[in-house]
């Protein structure tokens, strides 16, 4: 197996060694599956209560894409404002910023007063979670576009407007990607966090059904399922970004 093999299945490498060395411990060491369930237990699970999860992580899944997509216009377009203009920027980032340290789960019991139990709060936590890296993201691309490039296309009949279509925002599309690829897994983490809460379906409802039913292997079932749902959707966004912004990477042959 040559480097470049070797990187490219590198993770699936790691992924083989890290359970073999967890099933390895538990069975050494004895570990009961109501404290620390064995990668067979949990897959035991997994095969057992198939149906169950299917029908929570596609739940989970539909309702994270619906607060996931709706971070992507919000964040978009508060990036394209806070981006274009040095006012703005000075003005909103800071709030912004403030904003995002707060706890996302202390919104849930509140977004749970206003639209109840059920997809409200978890399609609401999934976008408050996940707006701001894709919002940060597209500000910088244009907020750090280069003044003397700016100045050039000035002198050459662009205006500001063209100036920010036209150069800066295909200048932004290696930062929105970017973002996308961070934005997803948080916007999985919010979905489960409120549907532990304020739900009665998804995998953030099954981890906490089995825990209070000792059913350990079944809870971990449910957060691997979770991790393998954002790691498809971060390769996803990863291939696409490979096939659009090729001129932004430096190629790989040239190492």
């Amino acid at each position: 197996m040559n480097k470049k093999q070797l990187e490219k299945f590198s993770p699936w490498i790691l992924l083989v060694v890290v359970i073999a060395l967890w099933q390895l411990v538990c069975s050494a060491f004895n570990v009961s599956e109501f404290v620390f369930p064995s990668p067979a237990r949990i897959w035991e699970q997994m095969i057992e209560f198939r149906g169950v999860i299917a029908a929570h992580a596609w739940r989970t899944y539909w309702v994270t894409m619906a607060g996931f997509g709706l971070a992507i216009i919000v964040g978009v377009m508060l990036g394209f404002l806070i981006g274009s203009s040095r006012l703005a920027y000075t003005a909103v980032y800071p709030l912004m910023t403030a904003f995002n340290a707060l706890p996302k789960a202390a919104f849930v019991p509140i977004l749970v007063v206003w639209f109840g139990i059920g997809i409200g709060p978890a399609i609401l936590t999934a976008f408050l979670i996940s707006f701001f890296p894709i919002m940060v993201n597209i500000a910088t691309g244009l907020a750090t576009l280069e003044p003397e490039l700016e100045d050039v296309l000035r002198v050459l009949g662009a205006k500001r407007w063209d100036v920010l279509i036209k150069v800066g925002l295909p200048r932004s599309m290696p930062y929105f990607y970017g973002s996308l690829k961070v934005a997803i897994t948080l916007a999985f983490v919010g979905t489960t966090v409120s549907e532990m809460t304020a739900a009665n379906e998804g995998i953030g409802y099954l981890l906490i059904s089995a825990g209070s039913a000792m059913q350990m292997g079944l809870a971990f079932a449910g957060l691997v399922v979770v991790g393998a749902m954002a790691m498809v959707m971060y390769e996803l966004f990863s291939y696409i970004e490979k096939n659009t912004t090729a001129w932004a990477h430096r190629n790989s042959s040239s190492h």
